[in-house]
Protein backbone atom coordinates (compact mmCIF):
# COMPACT_ATOMS: atom_id res chain seq x y z
CA UNK A 1 0.00 0.00 0.00
CA UNK A 2 1.07 3.28 -1.14
CA UNK A 3 1.41 6.59 0.95
CA UNK A 4 -1.06 9.28 -0.16
CA UNK A 5 0.05 12.16 -2.03
CA UNK A 6 -0.88 15.56 -1.35
CA UNK A 7 -0.64 18.24 -3.85
CA UNK A 8 1.45 21.53 -3.38
CA UNK A 9 3.03 24.33 -4.44
CA UNK A 10 5.91 26.21 -3.87
CA UNK A 11 7.93 29.52 -5.39
CA UNK A 12 11.52 30.44 -5.43
CA UNK A 13 12.66 33.27 -3.32
CA UNK A 14 14.78 35.18 -5.12
CA UNK A 15 17.71 37.84 -4.10
CA UNK A 16 17.59 40.74 -6.51
CA UNK A 17 19.95 43.34 -5.37
CA UNK A 18 19.28 45.84 -8.67
CA UNK A 19 15.77 45.42 -9.66
CA UNK A 20 16.42 47.72 -12.55
CA UNK A 21 18.85 44.95 -14.07
CA UNK A 22 16.62 41.86 -13.17
CA UNK A 23 19.63 39.89 -12.34
CA UNK A 24 19.11 37.49 -9.52
CA UNK A 25 20.42 34.34 -7.51
CA UNK A 26 17.93 31.77 -6.17
CA UNK A 27 18.22 31.74 -2.19
CA UNK A 28 15.31 30.16 -0.45
CA UNK A 29 12.06 27.94 -1.30
CA UNK A 30 8.96 28.61 0.27
CA UNK A 31 6.53 25.21 -0.14
CA UNK A 32 2.47 25.11 0.92
CA UNK A 33 0.94 21.99 1.16
CA UNK A 34 -2.81 22.16 2.28
CA UNK A 35 -3.59 19.27 2.75
CA UNK A 36 -1.08 18.29 5.46
CA UNK A 37 -1.35 21.80 6.72
CA UNK A 38 2.15 22.37 6.11
CA UNK A 39 4.27 25.63 5.10
CA UNK A 40 7.63 26.17 5.58
CA UNK A 41 10.14 27.81 3.61
CA UNK A 42 14.23 26.66 3.13
CA UNK A 43 17.06 28.56 2.33
CA UNK A 44 20.76 28.93 2.04
CA UNK A 45 22.79 32.25 1.19
CA UNK A 46 25.73 32.34 -1.17
CA UNK A 47 27.83 34.71 0.05
CA UNK A 48 30.47 35.04 -2.32
CA UNK A 49 28.13 34.46 -5.42
CA UNK A 50 25.81 37.31 -4.14
CA UNK A 51 28.65 39.47 -3.78
CA UNK A 52 30.13 38.92 -7.17
CA UNK A 53 26.64 39.95 -8.40
CA UNK A 54 26.27 42.97 -6.52
CA UNK A 55 29.39 44.41 -4.17
CA UNK A 56 27.71 46.61 -1.81
CA UNK A 57 24.63 44.30 -1.47
CA UNK A 58 23.80 44.44 2.67
CA UNK A 59 24.12 40.53 3.13
CA UNK A 60 22.68 41.02 6.40
CA UNK A 61 19.29 43.01 5.56
CA UNK A 62 18.82 40.16 2.93
CA UNK A 63 19.46 37.35 6.42
CA UNK A 64 17.48 39.13 8.09
CA UNK A 65 14.16 39.18 4.92
CA UNK A 66 14.51 35.44 4.75
CA UNK A 67 14.56 34.94 8.68
CA UNK A 68 11.14 36.99 8.51
CA UNK A 69 9.85 34.74 5.62
CA UNK A 70 10.61 32.24 7.98
CA UNK A 71 8.42 33.87 10.43
CA UNK A 72 5.49 34.28 8.35
CA UNK A 73 5.33 30.74 7.40
CA UNK A 74 5.63 30.00 11.44
CA UNK A 75 2.67 32.34 12.03
CA UNK A 76 4.95 34.30 14.44
CA UNK A 77 5.48 37.78 12.29
CA UNK A 78 2.39 39.25 13.71
CA UNK A 79 1.07 37.41 16.71
CA UNK A 80 -2.30 40.20 17.12
CA UNK A 81 -3.29 39.43 13.72
CA UNK A 82 -5.82 36.95 14.20
CA UNK A 83 -8.78 38.36 11.76
CA UNK A 84 -8.78 41.00 9.66
CA UNK A 85 -10.88 42.54 6.73
CA UNK A 86 -9.90 42.83 3.47
CA UNK A 87 -11.21 44.79 0.51
CA UNK A 88 -11.72 43.02 -2.51
CA UNK A 89 -13.54 43.76 -5.93
CA UNK A 90 -16.91 41.98 -4.50
CA UNK A 91 -16.99 43.71 -1.26
CA UNK A 92 -15.29 43.38 2.16
CA UNK A 93 -14.38 39.99 3.40
CA UNK A 94 -13.02 38.50 6.70
CA UNK A 95 -9.47 37.14 6.58
CA UNK A 96 -7.94 34.59 9.18
CA UNK A 97 -4.50 33.92 9.73
CA UNK A 98 -4.05 30.57 8.17
CA UNK A 99 -1.27 29.02 6.05
CA UNK A 100 -3.26 29.44 2.82
CA UNK A 101 -3.17 33.38 3.71
CA UNK A 102 0.14 33.69 4.78
CA UNK A 103 1.42 31.16 1.64
CA UNK A 104 -0.57 34.04 -0.13
CA UNK A 105 1.33 36.92 0.89
CA UNK A 106 4.80 35.32 0.58
CA UNK A 107 3.93 34.86 -2.92
CA UNK A 108 2.83 37.82 -4.18
CA UNK A 109 4.90 39.61 -7.00
CA UNK A 110 6.84 42.40 -5.28
CA UNK A 111 9.98 44.96 -6.12
CA UNK A 112 12.28 44.27 -3.25
CA UNK A 113 15.33 42.97 -2.80
CA UNK A 114 13.75 39.50 -1.66
CA UNK A 115 11.45 38.51 -4.32
CA UNK A 116 9.16 35.21 -4.68
CA UNK A 117 9.18 33.89 -8.56
CA UNK A 118 6.46 32.06 -10.03
CA UNK A 119 4.64 29.49 -8.16
CA UNK A 120 4.92 25.98 -9.37
CA UNK A 121 3.18 22.55 -8.08
CA UNK A 122 3.14 19.19 -7.58
CA UNK A 123 2.59 16.59 -5.55
CA UNK A 124 4.01 14.42 -2.52
CA UNK A 125 4.00 12.30 0.13
CA UNK A 126 6.64 14.25 2.66
CA UNK A 127 6.46 18.14 2.62
CA UNK A 128 9.34 18.24 4.42
CA UNK A 129 11.47 16.19 2.12
CA UNK A 130 9.99 17.92 -1.39
CA UNK A 131 10.72 21.43 0.50
CA UNK A 132 14.43 19.92 0.91
CA UNK A 133 14.82 18.20 -2.52
CA UNK A 134 13.27 21.41 -3.61
CA UNK A 135 15.83 23.62 -1.69
CA UNK A 136 18.91 21.76 -3.25
CA UNK A 137 17.94 21.04 -6.71
CA UNK A 138 17.23 24.91 -6.80
CA UNK A 139 19.32 26.43 -4.81
CA UNK A 140 22.64 26.40 -5.16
Amino acid sequence: MSETRSPYQYTVLRCVPRVEREEFVNVGVVLFCPERDFLACAWRLDEERLRALAPGLDIAAVRAALEAVEMVCAGEAHGAYGEATRATAYGVRSVGDTPSTRFGFLKAPRSTVLQPGPVHGGVTTDPQAELDRLLSRLVT
